[in-house]
């Protein structure tokens, strides 16, 4: 899964949050040196990309994309899905999307200092352009794709995946809403896991 919805998995606690929005920056064991319940973000974070990998919804999902893009498929799957999780976000928190982003925005000003060095570069970016609320929109996810493409040094492609998503919304968006419910449930429950050791 993309930003938001790793976020949005947290269930509010901001140390989870944090930990399952940068892990990606994060190899091996060096988890080790954040606080606790960060490292638990962290490690949320990866279970949570593991469900996502092997489920049999989202590789129906990766199989809707054109060859062309290969690897690349499952991070073109996740930003769909978040754009899917932007559109319906009522369906899934009380708190308005625009007061989700603002209060995570937040979260991430206040620490700043402790983010990755890489994180710390996208922030400005995210917060700036409000990446999490744009992902509703489809212009949102056409210049997360076109930025994707640009970080490969244009190898990847992705920003040819606008096509896909339009070809096959109805499609896609029917797989977002049956597997997100059965990943709710398993973040939750890992969640709940790792809390308590």
């Amino acid at each position: 899964m993309n930003y938001l919805a790793h976020i949005y998995l947290s269930e509010g606690n901001e140390n989870i949050q944090l930990g399952n929005f940068f892990a990606d920056a994060v190899k091996g064991n060096s988890y080790l040196s954040y606080p606790v319940e960060i490292q638990k973000g962290i490690l949320l974070h990866r279970k949570i990309d593991t469900f996502t990998d092997l489920h049999p919804v989202v590789k129906k999902s990766k199989a809707r994309l054109s060859s062309c893009f290969g690897l690349y498929k499952g991070i073109i799957i996740d930003i769909f899905y978040d754009h899917f999780l932007a559109r319906n976000w009522q369906q899934f928190c009380d708190v308005s999307l625009d007061d989700f982003a603002d209060t995570f925005y937040s979260v991430l000003m206040k620490n700043f200092s402790i983010l990755p060095e890489k994180t710390q570069y996208v922030v400005p970016f995210l917060v700036n352009q409000n990446w999490l609320k744009s992902y509703a929109g489809l212009e949102g996810i056409e210049k997360v794709l076109v930025g994707m493409n640009k970080r490969t040094n244009n190898h990847s492609g992705m920003d040819l995946a606008m096509g896909d998503l339009v070809d096959h919304y109805d499609e896609l968006e029917n797989d977002f809403h049956t597997f997100f419910p059965e990943l709710r449930e398993f973040a939750h429950i890992r969640l709940m896991e790792l809390l308590k050791e």
